[in-house]
């Protein structure tokens, strides 16, 4: 730890003279300090934001707007040519336009899925079984991660938990374990998808990977889930929750079957968007959204407007979590600008860390930081690695935002849900168990990609 301490201070150091020259370098003036100030103030605030009572998206879409204008105003004072910075934030816009709609997209049709009952179905089965707890955490981590590559990590997350807390509202033996085994599931399916996870979807949309690269990440994806979910499982009571008979059993909306295969029919088209037509795949997605539309339309001529509504599902979209993505991926963009992303790529050099130790390290910097701007970050740099490393990264950057409660989204989300049960104490008491799952999914990456050459 000490040896990759002093690299990253010499990185610093040398950042100012490793920037290509055809970029702009501001890193050692006023407004290059200031943007790096901005962005560590906002994102303590961000991590702190319980403490603070302040939503994420607040500091996020500030630390965003203000350090891309700041750099305007340094511009104009310093007689720089102003279109500079205006390219840089179309470049910016249209990439967060990209992820923007697809989740937007995404969101609209799990909330329609909420909305006409298709959970409250599962929820009642899974419960209804009389499975013990141990079952039921097996049962929704399992769901969770084959649910996590097309439904995304944060709604995989936000919905298993909604089931957990519905199973048992107090015991924490299980509760805890339980939430823990959602949270790294969700993040270990999401892994495996290029839709799974913020990251991927980044990687994807960039074109360092074609769709059925990622598959390659499922053995070291489920692997390392497998051994941290077996452990996990060891303190959870073989016990059966309390079950009402007299519940009555929820049914799923007319239309409920239809909307969810136009929700595959969807994923088809982003896919097809992307790899056959080479199209954001947020154009795919969008038409989707024109055909759950329609679907809308003759709902509401058959059953009438209050049976299904499309914009009202629109409006359940957790939109602070939008915002939040927007001014973090506009924030990393001024990073960039300015000239301070230039450090990924010092350290990803072969005279210091190189390509496969700065990956594994990545895991440990997005359970800190999260791993939305660590990716970010790392695609504006765009250090020089081959595919098998792209595929690393992506692994690294995904499961290993699980080590801490705070460090993805899908955390972030089921600590809402759980409040008081599921906290960062109580996660950091099975750290250990992720921890090894992690090191076991480098391990799978590096037999197949390294030893077998299994690509």
């Amino acid at each position: 730890m000490f040896k990759i301490f002093i690299i990253l201070i010499l990185c610093v150091f040398n950042v100012a003279y490793a920037t290509n020259a055809e970029q702009i370098n501001l890193v050692d003036t006023w407004v290059g300090i200031t943007t790096l100030g901005v962005f560590i103030v906002g994102y303590y605030v961000i991590a702190n934001e319980e403490k603070y009572d302040v939503d994420k998206s607040l500091p996020a879409l500030f630390v965003g707007i203000f350090t891309f204008l700041l750099i305007a105003v340094y511009f104009i004072l310093n007689g720089l040519d102003i279109k500079l910075v205006h390219e840089e934030a179309e470049n910016v816009i249209l990439e967060i336009a990209e992820i923007f709609f697809f989740l937007f997209v995404a969101m609209t049709y799990i909330e329609s899925l909420i909305y006409m009952g298709v959970f409250d179905k599962l929820k009642y089965n899974l419960v209804s079984k009389g499975f013990t707890y141990k079952k039921l955490f097996w049962a929704t981590g399992f769901i969770a991660f084959f649910l996590s590559p097309i439904a995304d990590n944060l709604t995989t997350a936000l919905i298993l938990s909604t089931v957990l807390i519905t199973i048992e509202k107090h015991k924490k033996e299980f509760l805890v374990p339980g939430a823990i085994n959602i949270v790294v599931a969700a993040n270990a399916g999401g892994a495996w998808s290029p839709f799974g996870d913020i990251t991927t979807l980044m990687v994807w949309s960039s074109g360092k990977g074609d769709f059925l690269d990622f598959i390659y990440l499922f053995p070291a994806s489920i692997v390392g889930y497998l051994i941290t979910a077996f452990l996990l499982s060891l303190v959870v009571p073989n016990t059966k929750p309390e079950f009402d008979a007299n519940i009555p059993i929820p049914k799923m909306k007319e239309g409920a079957k239809a909307i969810i295969i136009l929700g595959i029919l969807t994923i088809v088209m982003a896919v097809v968007s992307h790899q056959v037509l080479d199209f954001p795949a947020m154009w795919g997605m969008m038409g989707g959204l024109v055909l759950l539309k329609i679907y809308s339309y003759k709902l509401k001529k058959e059953y009438g407007s209050e049976h299904f509504d499309i914009f009202q599902s629109m409006s359940k979209i957790e939109n602070n979590t939008l915002m939040f993505f927007f001014g973090i991926l506009a924030a990393v963009g001024a990073l960039y600008f300015v000239g301070w992303l230039t450090l990924a790529s010092v350290i990803y050099e072969p005279n210091y860390l190189g390509a496969t130790y700065s990956n594994i390290a990545v895991g440990f910097l997005s359970a800190i930081v999260d791993n939305v701007p660590v990716m970010s970050a790392i695609l504006k740099a765009n250090p020089n690695m081959d595919h098998a490393n792209w595929l690393l990264v992506t692994l690294t950057a995904g499961i290993g935002g699980s080590l801490i409660s705070f460090g993805s989204a899908a955390g972030v989300g089921v600590m809402g849900k759980l409040k008081g049960i599921y906290t960062f104490n109580s996660h950091m008491k099975y750290a250990w168990m992720i921890l090894l799952g992690y090191f076991v999914s480098i391990a799978i990456w590096y037999i197949q990609f390294d030893i077998l050459k299994f690509y």
